[in-house]
């Protein structure tokens, strides 16, 4: 049965650089990289030396702890190089991409006429498991785990981010394979969170809730919350959009198809746009000439400016990403800031003089505008975070390792994009995002 969630707890952040729906196909790149780090939780293991010929589907790495999670070449080529970190941790595999070398060849079937452990092992082989995470901890999902439902929201709150209804338009119908493909793998629902005007609502084989409010309204953990609240013991898969299009591709054709549609976007890019491409490919493809030729620093975000991670040109895009965001770095200094009546800034508080203009568009930097600070009580993380839990004490429950308490806080319902807005808004300057995953880290080691 639909239902309508009315959220008024958040906070919608106005960036200059929204991405123009416009669509660009970019050639292939030279190179492209799977990076482990990319998986939280994951302890990878090669499958693949240094030259090897590959084909786009054929394994690079898997989990050492579940073998049978396997991650796939994106491309098909040679492997140009396998680099490593401290104590040779695995950083990225790097392929060089080749039109010549082909791809894998699964089943193609309709899904619905298969039995859920043939479509397991379906997605399993081809790698396109690793799309697939699990509530609690926001990790991958086990295979042998019987969830209750799979989540999927078709729209994104954050800052900039990109619009799926744009990026699905024209393939719908492999969105619908990539549901009932997904659809076997639990005996719940398929459950959609959509918003107002979703081209979506059409889907056949799911059940759909619909979303108002601002950010982190979008945010999949938000809809389970508000909607069917996880128990102790209880498990809910979660996969993004472009996923399920993985997904309903390889049932189509029998390949693994990891084109992938990245928004960039930001006030220090020049026309924001969309860009296709394979997912795994440098940041430089999609940037390079494409930046505002400023006379201070930017820093490249792979995500969204909340989530995201600092990248530099040479580095690839992550895993889960689905945009590119560029703003100013903002190490300059702001001779008497604190005077300054703020009429072209943006604060979360309502601080300057800038909440007069609620429909101006702003150029943010990625100054923090102070230093670490004593972490009191304030009621800011409350009015940010739309689900009944106190993300303060839960946050010091973490930081004096309380098991009891976390659990009592509500921590199997929260991952790091839920809170990132308290960290955004935080007066305080507390790494929120890094304390809730350390936090994660420990309920999975102590309890699984």
């Amino acid at each position: 049965m639909s239902e309508v969630v009315k959220l008024r707890k958040g906070l919608n952040i106005k960036l200059k650089g929204s991405a123009e729906k416009v669509l660009e196909k970019l050639p292939t790149p030279a190179t492209v990289a799977l990076k482990p780090t990319d998986f939280q939780g994951l302890t990878p293991k090669l499958s693949v030396k240094v030259d090897a010929e590959v084909k786009a589907g054929d394994a690079l790495f898997y989990d050492k702890y579940n073998p049978e999670i396997v991650f796939t070449a994106p491309v098909g080529g040679k492997v140009l190089s396998i680099n490593r970190g401290e104590r040779r941790k695995i950083l990225e595999v790097v392929i060089e991409t080749s039109e010549k070398a082909g791809s894998v060849e699964f089943k193609k079937a309709d899904p619905g006429t298969l039995s859920s452990e043939e479509v397991k092992e379906q997605i399993l082989k081809s790698g396109l498991w690793s799309f697939i995470k699990k509530r609690p901890y926001g990790i991958i999902a086990l295979p042998d785990e019987q969830p209750k439902a799979i989540y999927i929201s078709t729209f994104d709150t954050a800052p900039l981010a990109p619009d799926f209804n744009f990026i699905v338009d024209g393939n719908m119908d492999t969105f619908q394979t990539g549901v009932n493909a997904l659809a076997k793998l639990t005996e719940g629902k398929v459950i959609l969170g959509v918003n107002a005007g979703s081209t979506f609502t059409g889907v056949k084989n799911v059940e759909i809730n619909t979303f108002e409010g601002p950010h982190p309204a979008g945010n999949v953990g938000i809809q389970i919350a508000n909607t069917k609240p996880l128990n102790k013991g209880e498990v809910v898969w979660t996969i993004n959009v472009q996923d399920v299009l993985f997904i309903g591709r390889l049932f189509k054709t029998g390949k693994v198809d990891f084109t992938k549609t990245f928004a960039l976007t930001g006030s220090e890019v020049s026309a924001p746009k969309y860009y296709q491409t394979v997912l795994g490919a440098p940041v430089a493809s999609l940037t390079e000439g494409k930046l505002i030729d400023a006379d201070y620093k930017q820093r490249i975000i792979s995500g969204n400016v909340l989530t995201g991670t600092k990248v530099k040109k040479q580095c690839y895009l992550g895993f889960y990403d689905s945009q590119i965001s560029v703003i100013p770095e903002g190490d300059e200094f702001e001779l008497f800031g604190w005077a300054d009546p703020g009429f072209g800034k943006f604060s979360a508080t309502k601080t300057f003089f800038g909440k007069l203009f609620p429909k101006k568009e702003y150029t943010l930097n990625a100054n923090l505008h102070g230093g670490e600070r004593a972490f009191v009580l304030s009621g800011q993380y409350e009015k940010l975070v739309p689900i009944d839990i106190l993300p303060v004490y839960l946050l010091k429950a973490i930081l004096v390792n309380d098991i009891d308490k976390m659990e009592q806080l509500g921590i199997y319902e929260v991952v790091e994009e839920d809170l990132a807005l308290c960290e955004y808004a935080c007066t305080s300057k507390i790494e929120v995002q890094k304390i809730l995953r350390e936090g994660i880290n420990t309920m999975i080691k102590e309890l699984g």
